[in-house]
C-alpha cells in the first residue's frame, strides 16, 4: 500500500522531502505498538525506546499527515478547557498538577530541539489578545491567576500602547504576552522527532493502517492489510483518525475542521513592521483569530473553523477576509496556500487520556492545544508503560462523556450549541 501524501500546505511545501517508511508486510513482534504517526506517537514511541523497549510506529499514511503537520503550531500553556474549568472537574490539586505538566511540555520541546539538532523554525513567544473590554478584563484576571496561584511567572500584561511592538493592527485593545511559550514549524518537528525515534531503534511504518486489536494469551494482536503486529502493550495516538478501531474512544471526541492561509513572500521589512516581536497572537474569542510570521516572511493566518464536518465553500476567501480585518495594509498581497484538517476537540475540552484494557492505553481530545501537549503525553504514557503510571493517572481521572445525539445527531447537536459562542463573540 502507496501512503497518501501530505495534503498541500506551506508545511508541506517548505518540509525538507522525507524517504518514506514501507508499508508493514508480514508479521513483527514487539514490547510495544504505536497507533499513530503525529506528534503524540512519534513522542511516545521516541520515549519507550530511550526506556529500552522494542517498538513499532504503524501510520495509515505519511508522519506528521494529520493535525501535527498542518496546524497554527503554536505551543501554548495550560489545556483548552481552562484551569476554572478543570478544577470543577477533577479538584484544585489534580488541576494544578495538570497544569505543571502543560508547563513541562512546553520545556520538553525546547530541550528535544536542542537534543536531537531539530530544525523546525522554532521562535519563543505567544500572546493572547483581548477585542473588547470585558475580554481585556478576562486576560487581565487569567494573569493574575497564573502568577498568584499557579506560580507561572512567565507571563505579563501588554496595555494598549505596547500592543503596536507585537502587532500592526487597531483591532486589538491588550494583550497577555507569554515568554515560555512560542511557534515552530510542526511538520519538520514531527519529522524531526520521528527521525529521532527511528534512530533511537523504532521501526516505522507508513501506509500500514492497523485495522484492529486482540488480545491473545496476554499478547495484544494488530493486523494490518498486509501482516500484524504482537505486542505486550498497545499505545492508540491515531486521535481524529481512529476511526472504527476504537468506537468507545471515538464517541468522546468529535473532529472539527480548521482552516489556514499562507501569504506569499513579503519579504523581511514588511513581515517585520506587520510583527515586529515575531510571537505568535491568538484572539480569545470562541471562534478565534491566529497569526504568525514564517521563517521565509510569510504570514501564516488561520480562524475558520467548521462543526459540520465539512469542509466549507470559499475558505481561503473568507479566511483572507478575516486576515483583512486584522491587517487592512494586506489588501495587496496574494494567497500561496489554503489547506485544513481535523482539530479533536472533547465535550468539555479537557485532554483525553486513559486505558481500555491493562496494556492498551490512549492519548486524545487535546481540542487545540497539542503542540505542547502531544509531546509530554507521550512522555507519560511511555512512563505508565515502564511501570510509573502517576502523572498519566491524573489525567486519566478527568472525567469525559460522548457527545449527544449518537452517530446521526451528535453534528447537528454541536452546531446548534456552537451558535450561543459564536454570537457571544459579537458582544
Amino acid at each position: 500500500m502507496r501512503a497518501a501524501p501530505h495534503v498541500d500546505s506551506y508545511y508541506a511545501a517548505s518540509a525538507p522531502a522525507a524517504e518514506p517508511h514501507a508499508a508493514l508486510a508480514g508479521t513483527l513482534q514487539a514490547d510495544v505498538c504505536v497507533v499513530g504517526g503525529g506528534m503524540a506517537g512519534c513522542s511516545t514511541a521516541l520515549e519507550l525506546a530511550q526506556r529500552g523497549f522494542s517498538v513499532v510506529l504503524l501510520e495509515e499514511r505519511r508522519i506528521g499527515w494529520g493535525a501535527s503537520g498542518r496546524s497554527g503550531a503554536q505551543a501554548i500553556f495550560g489545556v483548552a478547557c481552562g484551569h476554572d474549568r478543570l478544577v470543577q472537574l477533577v479538584g484544585a490539586e489534580d488541576a494544578r498538577r495538570v497544569f505543571d505538566v502543560t508547563v513541562a511540555g512546553l520545556d520538553l520541546i525546547r530541550e528535544r530541539i536542542r537534543q536531537h539538532s531539530l530544525d523546525c523554525d522554532y521562535v519563543p513567544g505567544q500572546l493572547h489578545v483581548a477585542l473588547k473590554a470585558r475580554q481585556a478584563q478576562e486576560l487581565r484576571d487569567e494573569q493574575r491567576l497564573l502568577q498568584s496561584s499557579l506560580e507561572y511567572s512567565s507571563t505579563r500584561i501588554v496595555e494598549r500602547d505596547e500592543l503596536p511592538q507585537h502587532v500592526a493592527s487597531s483591532r486589538y485593545v491588550l494583550g497577555m504576552l507569554d515568554s515560555r511559550s512560542g511557534h515552530l514549524h510542526p511538520l519538520k518537528y514531527t519529522l524531526g522527532l520521528a527521525a529521532a525515534a527511528a534512530h533511537a531503534g523504532v521501526t516505522i511504518h507508513e501506509g500500514t493502517r492497523a485495522l484492529s486489536f486482540e488480545h491473545e494469551a496476554g499478547t495484544v494482536v494488530v493486523p494490518t492489510p498486509q501482516g500484524e503486529v504482537r505486542c505486550r502493550h498497545l499505545a492508540l495516538c491515531g486521535n481524529a483518525y481512529l476511526g472504527g478501531l476504537a468506537p468507545t474512544l471515538a464517541r468522546k471526541i468529535m473532529p472539527v475542521g480548521t482552516y489556514i492561509i499562507a501569504t506569499e513572500p513579503l519579504g523581511a521589512e514588511r513581515a517585520l513592521s506587520l510583527m515586529p516581536s515575531n510571537v505568535a497572537i491568538t484572539d480569545i474569542n470562541w471562534v478565534l483569530d491566529y497569526f504568525r510570521r514564517s521563517a521565509d516572511h510569510r504570514l501564516l493566518f488561520g480562524g475558520r473553523v467548521s462543526y459540520s464536518g465539512l469542509d466549507p465553500l470559499g475558505t481561503l476567501a473568507a479566511t483572507r477576509r478575516r486576515m483583512l480585518a486584522v491587517f487592512p495594509q494586506l489588501a495587496d498581497v496574494s494567497v500561496e496556500k489554503s489547506w485544513g484538517g481535523f482539530v479533536d476537540i472533547t465535550v468539555n475540552r479537557a485532554p483525553h487520556f486513559g486505558r481500555l484494557a491493562p496494556n492498551v492505553y490512549f492519548l486524545q481530545g487535546f481540542s487545540g492545544h497539542g503542540i505542547a501537549l502531544t509531546g509530554i503525553a507521550g512522555q507519560l504514557l511511555a512512563q505508565a508503560i515502564a511501570g510509573t503510571a502517576g502523572q498519566f493517572d491524573v489525567f486519566a481521572r478527568i472525567p469525559h462523556r460522548d457527545f449527544p445525539g449518537g452517530a446521526a445527531l451528535r453534528r447537528p447537536a454541536l452546531v446548534l450549541g456552537m451558535l450561543w459562542y459564536r454570537l457571544r463573540d459579537l458582544l
